[in-house]
């Protein structure tokens, strides 16, 4: 009788700081909309610099952290989602294909955030109703795809049985089984 695998550092430390640092970072931004309007901007500076920080480390960090290793083709990305909408996707055990270009989604919206909120406090663009209108649009779309994000968190933990929220504490997942894509 063999007992569960045991378990791997999957995410290293600057991965999950950074990933928090952005929840964070997020989550200050929209509420300083309403309150504390002053941390808006310093706030959205530290979603930037999380994020190219991030960048950096997704081409010369530990292997998990690579883009390297855990974005793949559209063709590959549409074959996950087939299996997944049959209930037969592998688990991974990095970001499998769908979660890695929520990654990639996700920190092109902060970026873009962060360049027309800095933009509206030029000279030229002050004012300017076009980038305020792109800057809430994006903000809309931030906080729709962290919405997704939360459910395919929420999602994948279920039907993998392993808690997500809890490896991006502490970087550690269930070891591989036969099927599991490393």
């Amino acid at each position: 009788m063999s007992g569960p695998a045991p378990s791997l550092r999957v995410w290293d430390r600057l991965v999950r700081v950074l990933h928090w640092v952005l929840v964070l970072a997020v989550a200050g931004g929209w509420l300083s909309t309403f309150w504390l309007g002053f941390t808006h901007q310093p706030v959205g500076y530290l979603a930037l610099a999380a994020v190219l920080l991030r960048v950096v480390w997704g081409c010369t960090g530990s292997r998990y952290a690579r883009f390297t290793q855990f974005l793949r083709s559209p063709r590959m990305t549409l074959a996950y989602l087939g299996l997944l909408l049959r209930h037969r996707e592998p688990r991974y055990l990095g970001h499998n294909p769908l979660g890695g270009w929520m990654i990639v989604a996700l920190m092109g919206c902060v970026i873009g955030l962060a360049v027309t909120g800095w933009l509206y406090t030029t000279d030229w663009f002050w004012g300017d109703e076009l980038v305020d209108q792109l800057h809430q649009a994006l903000a809309w779309t931030l906080l729709g795809l962290a919405a997704l994000h939360v459910l395919g968190v929420v999602f994948t933990s279920w039907r993998h049985r392993e808690n997500l929220v809890r490896a991006m504490v502490d970087g550690r997942k269930r070891g591989p089984d036969a099927h599991d894509i490393h």
